[in-house]
């Protein structure tokens, strides 16, 4: 028996989501990432307003770790070492390089737990997971802009000027992003699966920083390594930040073209690849977190 179909004149059926597993083949599915931008925009805000939330010093925080760590850095390698810096001061020349230093170290930080910190969520609620390694890489950009705003008063107090190239910044920025977000991909999948991730990541970072161009310049590496440095992607976004700011007063004032195309190189592999992981390992989040 059959009958006419039935018609809602007034109220339509509301529209039918249907979620299917992947496929075998990895689809990254970057074009869910827009469809759920306001869900992205509401955890970076939440990001920024938990962090100092209830704390004593509230933003201040933001400038504490860079400042400590300039003073101590230039006792240390400024005078004690005698660290070359050009014509820089010292402590300019360190925080120019803390500044992207920091953003990084704190976004692989919060990318690496991202995913375990919001478990009720990912268990709860569908959307695509990368968002949440995503939010927490743009909310340290709040904290950079800030420490930026004492460094140009640092450049002020020293008379220093920033340079023509001061427009390349937010190229060394993205860099930093990518770079990022690409290795907190990793450690974000991987630590839901393997918890010795939180345990890792801490001295892993301090090495990290050794390894790149934070305390001294490149220049100080004789010319036969600084290709092997080339490769800490962090070492094109360091020396190409501080490039960009004290290009005129630095030992060495050429632009690091060379290790910049290195870090743009394995920042990208580091991403894609990073992309490709977390999207096969993202079907079994929700049943091993």
């Amino acid at each position: 028996m059959t009958g006419s179909p039935i018609s809602y004149p007034d109220n339509p059926p509301p529209p039918t989501l249907l979620i299917e597993p992947s496929s075998r083949r990895v689809s990254l599915q970057l074009d869910r990432l827009w469809a759920y931008r306001e869900l992205l925009y509401f955890l970076v805000w939440r990001d920024v307003k938990v962090r100092y939330k209830q704390t004593a010093l509230g933003i201040l925080w933001i400038l504490l770790q860079p400042v400590a760590s300039m003073i101590i850095f230039t006792l240390l390698f400024g005078y004690l070492l005698a660290v070359p810096s050009g014509d820089a001061p010292y402590p300019l020349f360190a925080f120019a390089a803390l500044l992207p230093w920091n953003y990084f170290a704190g976004s692989l930080h919060r990318a690496g737990a991202s995913l375990v910190g919001n478990t009720n969520l990912i268990t709860r609620v569908y959307f695509p997971r990368l968002i949440i390694p995503i939010s927490s890489v743009l909310s340290g950009l709040a904290d950079l802009v800030i420490a930026f705003v004492l460094l140009l008063g640092l450049m002020l107090y020293f008379g220093v000027m920033p340079t023509a190239a001061v427009w390349w910044l937010p190229a060394f920025v993205l860099l930093a992003l990518i770079t990022a977000l690409g290795f907190g991909l990793w450690l974000a999948a991987l630590n839901v699966r393997y918890r010795d991730v939180n345990h890792i990541l801490p001295f892993l970072v301090q090495l990290w920083m050794y390894a790149t161009p934070v305390v001294y310049g490149s220049s100080l590496i004789p010319e036969r390594f600084r290709l092997l440095l080339a490769l800490n992607p962090m070492t094109g976004v360091v020396e190409g930040f501080r490039w960009a700011l004290l290009g005129r007063v630095l030992a060495d004032a050429r632009p690091p073209t060379a290790l910049f195309l290195v870090s743009v190189t394995i920042s990208l592999l580091v991403l894609l690849a990073g992309l490709i992981y977390f999207r096969h390992t993202e079907r079994t989040f929700a049943d091993v977190i």
